[in-house]
């Protein structure tokens, strides 16, 4: 990490100086706000998170509860939610104290007695190609915990304003500040307004701020209903350590899931198809029965649980709104978003596909980056337009999934001896994992070409970093100091776009595009970079050649690779990176870049690849910048 830009300071480096006029604790909920988040799940607070590092604009986040989360429901965090917290610098944090999801195992019917289960096999959770990150298991508050402390460090210095819940929210024809949100304290008492430009419902499936604006869940409850337990067990199941999907012949199914902390496990527990008379009974099964059934459903092994730290029973279903913001689809063209809707508030599914937080997060890390580009001006408010635009199909296609995998894990095995009876073959299932490891580590999302996306012509480039999908880190090594790291892992959840500019054989395509980028007018970093602003802080350029890096002299990098930045104008020496050859990892084989050519590769704010040009496309660079970007002032 870099720090001191502008001056030595002693302590936690993290800890950014408090941007002027910002106070810690903040003082109370002012009357308007640029931004108002309602709810601190996992997705309000990766929102939060984003815009506290920008002063330039005031957002506050509500919370109807009286303080931070303390036992959180949802514990799955796929391999992109881990890439996205790295971002954020918390991924070290996540990954040290949680439980690392690496094998699945599968378990069936035993063959010659089907009142026992036997393992029968045993795969890579999340293939080691996909991500340097992994699939890890750890409690939903403590993941909020690691953003609100990001969020208390950051020059804003932002922390919610608990206890108080949304009344209603409505939105006026004009004004600086149209969103109405009618407060008032969770326990009781006098209502208040707050006025504000935006306002993000991240409220939950019963969101008041998706019901202010006439949006609706749709969708199906399939009638299967299961029972889902955090315990503390001594047990001689052999892998009670290892994600492990459990089919019994007659007892029903079980979903394990090892929790953080060497000791807590959690069980999904089949209970069956819900007769609708009997619904309420349903869900109000004891854990004892619960326990009950997993200890038949595991025979003959035997389950002793020693403590619940909690349980739960739902139902299986699917709904997601056609719409995640307030603007009518035939009114699209004449107004721009005002409120938004994101996580359980647009899309609920059942929880063992683990996506929902992840898929939840992943709609506010869209949205944050866009809200911060239109506040300080650097983007028209018709760029609000592509969070919906992106986000509700990719939670469609969740949906989707999840209807397929729920069905899958709820159906009994099928019996060689009945086949009538039908049910799943457990290879069908199994099968059915492995075909699906992108999607449960989160790397399916594709978004089309559009505003922020370019067409594939040249994708032959850089084949290994598909245009629409996020930005696929690789190791290389930073020519200044000769440190190995992932090249992915330098972009910051800062707002930036980063140009990943890969070098041709002769590095001389390489050069002219970073002189052009630093002296022509007609540069996206000259037309749209503040004149008092640091050179990157609205496109970063980074340049990876072909050779090793001692054979690269940093005295004879290009001047955008050696930026001057602060207020003492120090040269920022962590732009040009190599191959990591020392290790035989060469990125350009990795990735599929065309050395001859060498290729340039866009990647938005949200570590989604937007583009792949040529090293001589300048032009096309200028077109597509211009397609979102205002020039200061404009």
């Amino acid at each position: 990490m870099q720090y001191y830009l502008n001056g030595y300071r002693f302590g936690d480096p993290e800890a950014q100086p408090p941007a002027p006029g910002f106070e810690h604790p903040p003082a109370g909920l002012p009357d308007t706000v640029d931004v108002l988040i309602v709810g601190t799940g996992p997705a309000g607070l990766v929102l939060a998170a984003q815009l506290s590092t920008h002063a330039g604009f005031t957002t506050r986040i509500v919370e109807r509860r009286a303080g931070p989360l303390e036992l959180g429901h949802a514990d799955g965090v796929a391999c992109r939610t881990v890439e996205m917290f790295e971002a954020f610098g918390l991924s070290s944090r996540l990954t040290r104290e949680a439980c690392w999801i690496n094998e699945t195992v599968f378990w069936r019917p035993d063959e010659t007695d089907r009142t026992r289960i036997t393992r029968t096999g045993r795969v890579d959770d999340a293939a080691g190609e996909l991500s340097e990150m992994p699939h890890v298991i750890v409690n939903q508050a403590r993941l909020q915990q690691h953003l609100l402390g990001y969020m208390e460090k950051s020059p804003t210095r932002l922390t919610p304003d608990y206890g108080l819940e949304v009344v209603g929210v409505q939105v006026a024809d004009s004004g600086d500040h149209p969103v109405a949100v009618t407060l008032r304290p969770a326990g009781g008492g006098a209502e208040r307004t707050v006025h504000a430009k935006y306002v993000v419902g991240t409220d939950g499936a019963r969101s008041a701020v998706r019901a202010s604006i006439g949006r609706e869940l749709r969708g199906d409850v399939a009638n299967h209903a299961w029972g889902v337990m955090d315990i503390l067990a001594v047990t001689d199941f052999p892998d009670i350590r290892i994600k492990a999907a459990i089919q019994s012949a007659r007892e029903g199914n079980i979903l394990l899931i090892p929790r953080e902390g060497g000791y807590l496990v959690r069980l999904y527990v089949d209970l069956g198809v819900v007769d609708p008379a009997r619904r309420d009974e349903i869900r109000r099964t004891p854990p004892e029965q619960l326990i009950a059934v997993a200890q038949k459903v595991l025979h003959p092994y035997t389950l002793d649980v020693k403590d619940i730290a909690w349980a739960s029973v739902y139902e299986v279903g699917q709904r997601v709104t056609d719409k995640f913001d307030d603007v009518p689809e035939d009114q699209a063209a004449a107004r721009t978003p005002r409120v938004f809707i994101a996580g359980d508030a647009c899309h609920t599914h059942s929880a063992k596909a683990g996506q929902g937080m992840n898929v939840s997060m992943q709609d506010t890390f869209n949205l944050g980056w866009k809200l911060a580009a239109v506040l300080e001006g650097r983007s028209a408010p018709t760029l609000l337009h592509t969070y919906s635009a992106e986000r509700q199909p990719v939670a469609k296609e969740l949906i989707d999934f999840d209807k397929e995998w729920s069905a899958i894990m709820g159906s009994p095995p099928k019996d060689p001896l009945h086949p009538e009876r039908g049910g799943v073959d457990p290879a069908e299932l199994q099968d059915y994992f492995v075909r699906s490891g992108r999607y449960t580590a989160g790397l399916a999302t594709h978004y089309p070409a559009g505003p922020l996306i370019g067409t594939a012509e040249h994708q032959a480039l850089a084949r290994g970093f598909t245009i629409g999908t996020r930005f696929h880190s690789a190791p290389v090594v930073r020519i200044a100091d000769g440190r190995p790291l992932h090249l992915g892992h330098v972009h910051r959840a800062d707002g930036a776009w980063r140009l990943y500019a890969f070098a041709d054989t002769t590095a001389e395509r390489l050069h002219a595009l970073l002189g052009w980028l630093a002296e022509s007018p007609a540069s996206p970093i000259r037309r749209f970079t503040p004149a008092q602003a640091d050179p990157d802080s609205v496109i970063d350029v980074r340049a990876i050649y072909q050779q090793g890096h001692r054979a690269a002299e940093v005295d004879a990098l290009p001047p955008v690779l050696l930026p001057r930045k602060g207020r003492f104008g120090l040269i920022d020496y962590e732009k040009a990176f190599s191959p990591d050859l020392d290790r035989d990892v060469d990125i350009f084989d990795l990735r599929g870049i065309d050395r001859t050519r060498g290729a340039l590769v866009v990647v938005r704010p949200d570590q989604y690849v937007s583009h792949v040009l040529p090293l001589d496309g300048h032009d096309a660079l200028a077109a597509f910048f211009a397609r979102f970007m205002l020039e200061p002032g404009q």
